[in-house]
């Protein structure tokens, strides 16, 4: 039955991934030392590949590049017409390939040799041509692939791309590469934004005024100052500086004002119904930690201030969520 198929290739593809972590060892640890040592100099990682390993290379060249590792992608066959300039003297040449024995790559070494290049071997048989030539192999070699006549590559392919990232990872780690660092490297679409957006940049974009009303504000004037600010809150300034900002009233607490005697309505004031605590946070805060803070608890918007505490606007889970960063 079709289902059972998909079951097992699952099955068998978890499986060698699974295996691959005890093939992390000195050869890997060989391969990852010299890349970052090659890398310090100037050097790149180029890898290569045919088929389906050229998938492979490709995805794994974009998950280094963007982990602060400078690699590019060699096709086997271009290379042997005019491309293998794209190498240059102190890269890291990493082969990929299931049998170890693709004619292009074969054809490639003598030329990887001649320049004195390291050549490193990513190959379900270690003991094979490319293996052989290789000055690191790792083994990525699978007992059968999902392929139900053991042809198409699938465990294989997943075990490439195991490794491969497994090596990116490495390299990350060893790099010390941070969050910071990967947003430099991803400044647009919503990762970008999810790393990179501030709450004052919220603010600047969005061209909003802070919203403030006086103390003694009766509460007509606030009702119609929490409508103008389209945030659902107002700040309550203080009576002697108006720069000062004592609390802030939200929709919430002008419905609960609203709940006592309708006689003490026309006496109320901001002072009367005012939040004298309310949550705040620097401009500096990443956008998508407000959004955090917001859910986590159930709130609307949050006041902004900036380094020396002075009030600068509200932000609303609205304008967190129309922003891109989930």
């Amino acid at each position: 039955m079709w289902m059972n198929a998909a079951r097992k290739a699952i099955r068998l593809e978890a499986e060698a991934i699974r295996a691959l972590e005890n093939r992390i060892g000195p050869s890997f640890e060989a391969a990852v030392n010299l890349i970052l040592a090659q890398g310090q100099r100037g050097g790149k990682v180029v890898f290569t590949g045919i088929g389906k390993s050229a998938d492979i290379a490709r995805k794994t060249v974009a998950t280094l590049n963007s982990t602060g590792t400078a690699a590019a992608f060699l096709h086997a066959a271009d290379a042997l017409h005019g491309d293998l300039g794209l190498v240059s003297e102190g890269d890291v040449v990493i082969a990929v390939s299931k049998s170890g024995a693709t004619a292009e790559l074969i054809a490639l070494i003598p030329m990887l040799k001649a320049r004195d290049l390291t050549l490193v071997a990513m190959v379900g048989r270690v003991e094979s041509p490319v293996g052989e030539a290789a000055q690191i192999v790792l083994d990525i070699s699978v007992e059968q692939e999902a392929c139900p006549h053991d042809l198409a590559p699938t465990t294989s392919s997943a075990a490439q791309l195991a490794m491969g990232d497994a090596m990116a990872m490495a390299l990350m780690d060893a790099r010390g590469f941070t969050s910071d660092d990967f947003a430099r490297s991803h400044p647009g679409g919503s990762l970008g934004r999810k790393l990179l957006l501030r709450l004052g940049h919220l603010l600047s974009e969005g061209g909003m005024e802070p919203e403030t009303v006086a103390e003694d504000a009766p509460l007509r004037d606030v009702v119609l100052a929490v409508s103008a600010g389209r945030v659902g809150a107002v700040a309550v300034s203080d009576r002697d500086d108006a720069k000062a900002v004592v609390g802030i009233i939200t929709d919430g607490d002008l419905r609960r004002a609203l709940e006592r005697d309708s006689t003490d309505w026309t006496s109320l004031t901001a002072r009367d119904v005012m939040n004298t605590a309310p949550r705040s946070l620097s401009s500096e805060t990443r956008a998508i930690d407000a959004l955090d803070m917001l859910e986590a608890h159930r709130i609307s918007q949050v006041m902004v201030r900036n380094a020396e505490g002075h009030f600068l606007g509200f932000v609303h889970l609205h304008h967190l969520m129309d922003a891109g960063i989930r």
